[in-house]
């Protein structure tokens, strides 16, 4: 039940991540966002959730886990009345600003309770593989979960639905978890908020860039502001007693390209969800519920990849998983950048889908073994929240430079479909084009699916990049395999 109460936690917040993107085509038209801002309702959660990770796994650790834990989860139900309300954009940007503060505060206290809730060994192993499947599989779960609510009601639902579901949780923690042992120390408040604001602005940067160009003033102050707000950062984190960003964490190789690899395929995977909502709905036309149930055997593929990783890690290791999964993930986006407007589901997403799904399984079991490894007890919140804020912060840089890849090579095929439609229109359809600046169909998807397919060619090669660090980084000794099994083996992870 303890691991029923931390993974239905973890579900909820990672399901928050893209439930929402289901309802983004639904979002746009109601509180008026353009296609580039439209990514804020992803980044708004991610940028507080990844920047804030870190001080929230530090919480748990100085001031018990179960409190902080179940202090989160209601914040995050807080955010999310106050999300489903919202009445314009700012309203929504904000109210999901918070829900990622307080998702940033439960789910590594979640992950920490794990590791000292479970002994080393099998039991953990487990334990890690079903936290680890919700993580992955908590996605798809989330498309289909927002497809039912947004079509059965409506958007601001896919909002409304965590409050139930945090006060459950709520209610469920102290008859379940133990409270840990509190360990003294400091919160590093100006780490948290220089890194948080830095990963702001390179995000800002890229948006801006797409919808504005590279030579635009606000862009490149906003590149300037993020290098100096991130060195300042990086500062803080060498000269503080008790940083957020326990640094001597990356002499260690392992962890060091753990992070590497997760950082790259969290940008592939929020990248992947959302020009995929997007071009299912808007291309193919699928409403909202058969949207989500497009994505329904991700989540099955994603527990069968994890089920797998889960039951032959102590046998091979993680490496083999790490870099298998890395390729598979890198062919399945290589796979999906062959999608055009006269693509179908079946002919042209679900093999790619699939594919990507069983490697993510093997590495999001394989990458959390590996990065909690070996860290000692008081650390555990702290090396638990920096796995969490790499993912995050890595979606949201990485689907802030796939934005830009796309708005520009929409804006470069635009062009060309512009001068096609003006040979080919009416005149009532010249002059509704010049007074909207908008393309009808089929020309405005043409505009469309060329940006999400150069946006997958560059999701493969962060997929690819992974692979590479997982092969010349990662190294597994004897003792590891070891202390997989439930052995007394030592050496580093």
């Amino acid at each position: 039940m303890a691991l029923f109460v931390l993974a239905s936690c973890q579900l909820m917040v990672v399901l928050d991540i893209t439930i929402v993107n289901i309802a983004l085509p639904h979002i746009q038209s109601a509180l008026d966002f353009s296609t580039t801002s439209l990514s804020w309702v992803v980044s708004a959660y991610t940028l507080t959730f990844g920047g804030l990770l870190l001080l929230g796994g530090r919480a748990g650790d100085i001031l018990g886990r179960r409190r902080v834990f179940i202090f989160g989860v209601l914040l995050f139900a807080l955010a999310s009345l106050l999300g489903g309300f919202a009445q314009n954009s700012g309203q929504l940007l904000g109210a999901r600003a918070l829900q990622g503060v307080g998702g940033a505060i439960a789910s590594p206290t979640a992950l920490a309770l794990i590791s000292t809730t479970f002994r080393e060994g099998p039991e953990r192993n487990r334990a890690f593989g079903v936290f680890a499947a919700v993580s992955a599989g908590g996605g798809a779960i989330g498309l289909l979960a927002g497809g039912m609510l947004v079509e059965w009601l409506n958007w601001r639902w896919v909002l409304f639905v965590n409050v139930p579901i945090g006060l459950l949780i709520v209610l469920a923690t102290p008859r379940f978890i133990r409270e840990s042992e509190r360990h003294p120390g400091r919160f590093d408040i100006t780490g948290a908020l220089t890194s948080t604001a830095g990963m702001v602005l390179l995000v800002y940067g890229f948006i801006r860039a797409a919808q504005d160009g590279w030579r635009d003033p606000l862009t490149l102050a906003s590149f300037a502001g993020a290098v100096i707000v991130l060195a300042a950062f990086i500062l803080t984190e060498r000269r503080s007693k008790q940083p957020i960003t326990p640094l001597h964490m990356f002499a260690d190789r392992n962890r060091a390209g753990t992070y590497g690899i997760m950082l790259c395929l969290a940008a592939a995977i929020f990248g992947m969800f959302f020009f995929l909502t997007l071009f299912v709905q808007n291309v193919l036309g699928f409403s909202p519920l058969a949207a989500g149930l497009a994505f329904l055997p991700v989540s099955a593929v994603i527990a069968i990849g994890a089920g797998l990783a889960s039951r032959f890690l102590p046998v091979y290791g993680p490496k083999p998983f790490m870099v298998v999964g890395a390729i598979l993930a890198a062919v399945g986006l290589a796979w999906l950048t062959l999608t055009d407007v006269h693509s179908t589901y079946a002919g042209s997403v679900l093999g790619p889908i699939l594919v990507f799904s069983l490697g993510m399984g093997m590495e999001f079991v394989s990458l959390t073994l590996m990065a909690l490894s070996n860290v000692p007890t008081p650390e555990t919140g702290a090396a638990s929240g920096l796995l969490n804020a790499t993912q995050q912060v890595g979606g949201s840089l990485g689907l802030s430079i796939l934005v830009t890849v796309s708005g520009t090579a929409s804006t470069n095929e635009a062009d060309e479909q512009v001068s096609d439609f003006l040979r080919q229109a009416t005149p009532a359809e010249r002059l509704q084009f010049g007074r909207t600046k908008q393309l009808p169909k089929p020309w405005s998807d043409e505009v469309f699916t060329a940006g999400v397919s150069a946006a997958f060619i560059m999701a493969a090669v962060f997929a690819a990049v992974a692979a590479l660090i997982a092969l010349l980084v990662i190294q597994v000794r004897p003792s590891d395999l070891e202390r997989l099994k439930g052995g007394a083996g030592s050496g580093p992870m």
